[in-house]
C-alpha cells in the first residue's frame, strides 16, 4: 500500500525527503569547506538516504497525528524533522551493520565499505583497500549519527522543555539500545550454535528486540506520541503495540534474507546464510531437524551457514532443507501471532482518522512486505 497516496494531503515521505535533501546539502557545503577530498562521504550518505520506505518516519508522524497532532501547526515541521532524524539514524546503523556482517550489497548497490575499497583501488592509493573501505564506512556511520543528532536538536529547539526532555529521552535510549543490540548480535555470531536450539532461539529473539524491533517500530511510534504531549499511559500503549510489531518486522526480514527476490530486496538470495545470520529461522530448523533425527540437515546447515564461499547450489540446498523442516511456516506463524497481538491492541485505541488507518497501513506494510 502506498501510504502517501492514502492520505495525499499529508505527504509524509515528500516532507521527510525534503528535510533530508536540505540536510545533505548543508553537510555537502560543510565538507566542501573542509576539503574537496571529503566529497565521496557526502555522495555515499546521499545514496544511502535515497532508498528506503520511510516506515519509521511514517510511524512517528501518524502516531503524532493519532495523539492529537495538528498538521496545520508549526509542530508538523518538527515532527517531519524527527522522522528525518530516524532515517539518518537508520542509515548510520546500516553503514555499521554492513561492515560487521561483511555484506557485499545494500539496496542493489555495493555496500559502502565495498564501494570505498573500490575507490581505493581505482585511485591506486597506498595501503590495504579493504581496511580503507571499512574505515570509511565506519566514519560514514558516525557522520550519519552526528547529522541525526543535529536534526533532533533542531526539531526540539523551540519545543516546550517538558516535551523536548521526553522526546530526547526516548531518542537517546533508542540509540543506546541499538548499539548494545549490535554488540549482542556480534557476540551471538561468535557463540556455539546448534547444541541447544531452544537457547539459540531465545538469544536470537533478544537480539531482534534490542537491535531492530524497538528502533524500527516501537520507538518511532512512542516518539510521535511524545511529540504530541501524550500521557504516559498512551506512551506505554504505544510500546505494547510497537514491540511485537517490530519483532514481526524483523522476522519478515529474516525470511526475505533467505527467500526474497534479489530484484526486490537488493541483496542476493540466501545472502543471510552466507553471512551466517543466527536467526529464529535457523534455530527452528535445527530444532526440528534434531527432533526428527535428521542429522543430514543439521550437518548441512552447520557446514554452510557462515561460509561466504558457498556456491549458489549449496545455498539453494540449505534453503530447500530449511523449508523442508517446516521452519519457514513456524516463522510465518510467529509473525502472524505477533502481528495479531499488535493489531488487537490497535483496535483498543481510540485513534482518530486518518491516523488510525495510516498506522494500520504502516503496520501491514512492515509485516506483509516483500523487500
Amino acid at each position: 500500500m502506498n501510504l502517501d497516496a492514502a492520505a495525499p494531503t499529508e505527504d509524509v515521505r515528500a516532507g521527510v525527503d525534503a528535510v533530508l535533501a536540505a540536510q545533505v546539502g548543508a553537510v555537502r557545503r560543510t565538507l566542501a569547506s573542509m576539503s574537496p577530498d571529503a566529497a565521496p562521504l557526502c555522495d555515499a550518505l546521499e545514496r544511502m538516504l535515497s532508498g528506503g520506505k520511510r516506515l519509521r518516519a511514517a510511524f512517528c508522524y501518524w502516531s503524532w497525528r493519532a495523539h492529537g497532532g495538528d498538521p496545520a501547526s508549526p509542530d508538523a515541521d518538527d515532527v517531519l524533522r524527527v522522522g528525518a532524524a530516524l532515517e539518518l539514524f537508520q542509515a548510520a546503523a546500516l553503514f555499521h551493520d554492513d561492515v560487521m556482517d561483511d555484506s557485499d550489497t545494500r539496496r542493489g548497490q555495493p555496500a559502502a565499505h565495498r564501494a570505498f575499497a573500490r575507490l581505493h583501488d581505482e585511485r591506486a592509493l597506498a595501503g590495504d583497500a579493504r581496511r580503507f573501505g571499512e574505515s570509511a564506512a565506519i566514519l560514514l556511520g558516525d557522520l550519519a549519527l552526528v547529522v541525526s543528532d543535529q536534526e533532533v536538536a533542531s526539531a526540539l529547539a523551540t519545543a516546550p522543555p517538558p516535551r523536548a526532555a521526553r522526546v530526547r529521552e526516548v531518542f537517546d535510549h533508542m540509540r543506546l539500545e541499538v548499539t548494545v543490540g549490535q554488540y549482542l548480535d556480534v557476540l551471538a555470531q561468535s557463540m556455539p550454535w546448534g547444541d541447544d536450539p531452544t537457547a539459540d532461539e531465545a538469544r536470537a529473539r533478544r537480539v531482534i528486540r534490542t537491535k531492530s524491533a524497538r528502533y524500527s517500530v516501537e520507538h518511532p511510534i512512542v516518539l510521535g506520541a511524545a511529540l504530541a504531549d501524550a500521557a504516559d499511559a498512551d506512551l506505554d500503549a504505544c510500546r505494547a503495540i510497537g514491540l511485537p510489531l517490530g519483532e514481526a518486522f524483523q522476522l519478515r526480514d529474516d525470511l526475505l534474507g533467505v527467500y526474497g527476490d534479489p530484484a526486490t530486496t537488493g541483496k542476493p538470495a540466501g545472502d543471510d546464510l552466507r553471512e551466517g545470520k543466527r536467526t529464529v529461522l535457523v534455530a527452528r530448523t535445527l530444532a526440528r531437524a534434531a527432533d526428527a533425527g535428521d542429522e543430514r540437515t543439521v550437518e548441512l546447515v552447520r557446514r554452510v551457514l557462515g561460509d561466504r564461499a558457498a556456491a549458489d547450489a549449496q545455498v539453494e540446498q540449505v534453503s530447500a532443507a530449511i523449508a523442508g523442516t517446516g521452519a519457514v511456516q513456524d516463522v510465518e506463524d510467529l509473525i502472524t501471532e505477533l502481528a495479531d497481538e499488535a493489531f488487537a491492541l490497535i483496535d483498543e485505541r481510540a485513534w482518530p482518522e486518518p491516523a488510525r488507518s495510516m498506522l494500520v497501513a504502516a503496520a501491514h506494510a512492515s509485516v506483509d512486505r516483500r523487500a
